[in-house]
């Protein structure tokens, strides 16, 4: 399954209560969070741009950390990954 098609499918679907420490990363990182902090408009487009595969959070904690952050510092607004995942989620939460 593509992360497209995945994407797609998981804005088909609504839960009744969302666990905060499961939310998808599409979720996470809104269109809108990531059109303001990169010229991205989906987490997906900024996997691809720097030739990285992820569908879950255990699939990005397992990408190199210093090959990402490089990414991040490169493609966005943030300093590092972490600095990333905190704003998100902190973004998320005060929704």
């Amino acid at each position: 399954m593509s992360f497209d098609e995945l994407l797609k499918e998981l804005q088909g679907q609504k839960t009744i209560e969302e666990d905060p420490n499961h939310i998808s990363l599409e979720k996470l990182f809104s269109e809108s969070f990531m059109s303001k902090h990169s010229s991205f408009k989906s987490f997906g487009e900024f996997l691809d741009k720097g030739n990285f595969q992820a569908k879950t959070h255990e699939d990005v904690n397992n990408i190199s950390g210093e090959l990402f952050d490089r990414h991040v510092v490169r493609e966005t607004d943030f300093s590092n990954w972490e600095s990333m995942l905190a704003t998100a989620t902190m973004e998320y939460a005060g929704k």
